[in-house]
């Protein structure tokens, strides 16, 4: 069965406490976090005060997804709010293998995400020595968005690479998961996956954090 991690973006911001309680009773596993700066992607989300309610009241692994220029300024930070795995992305990144060694040396997990038009093969290189690779299956920057077709032949792509160079690194896969593609996901090799509108915009959030956990068995 794949973890599953509901993406915070999604939820209502008039209400964020409710929806926080939600994800702490529900079967769910992390807490997704986009955190946006409108260079790196053209949107802005929610930033460090947010962050801090958030973690004040959230009981399950944070996961933060950093759609930022320039990520390794705000890593102590980070690390200060709680946040238990941090994600970069590859095309931010001038010196990805000393960024990656930066966030573990402040004792948080390390991930590197990809745009859907970034090969697998750049992180041959780096993937022994990471915790997650975010296989995008949307261009990042907005949620509700269509999902690649194309992405499965990626995850399935990064799934070999991590059993041939023996990394332990989990695969994420954020955008457009739904009912209709989770188990597909899974069987390609996806560990873990990021729902943002198909959770919130549920008439039962709870069952369908549910139900997208057992439709990956």
């Amino acid at each position: 069965m794949a973890l599953l991690a509901p993406s915070i973006l999604s939820a209502n911001f008039g209400n964020l406490d409710k929806d926080v309680e939600m994800i702490n009773s529900s079967e769910a596993d992390w807490f997704h976090i986009d955190i946006m700066d409108g260079v790196f992607v053209p949107n802005i989300s929610f930033g460090f005060p947010v962050l801090e309610a958030v973690n004040k009241k959230a009981k399950k692994i944070k996961d933060a997804h950093l759609m930022i220029v320039n990520p390794s300024q705000y890593f102590q930070t980070f690390k200060n709010l709680g946040i238990d795995y941090i994600t970069v992305h590859y095309e931010a990144c001038i010196h990805l293998h000393r960024t990656i060694q930066e966030i573990k040396n402040l004792g948080m997990k390390a991930g590197v995400a990809l745009n859907p038009h970034t090969n697998i093969n750049l992180l041959d290189d780096t993937i022994q020595d990471l915790d997650l690779v975010l296989v995008m299956t949307v261009n990042p920057g907005f949620g509700g968005q269509k999902f690649i077709e194309n992405s499965y032949k990626k995850i399935a792509s990064c799934k070999d690479l991590i059993i041939q160079k023996n990394s332990q690194a989990l695969i994420q896969v954020d955008g457009g998961v739904s009912l209709e593609n989770a188990k597909k996901l899974t069987d390609v090799g996806a560990d873990v996956l990021v729902a943002g509108s198909s959770i919130f915009n549920a008439k039962d959030p709870i069952q369908m954090i549910k139900d997208l956990k057992n439709s990956t068995n």
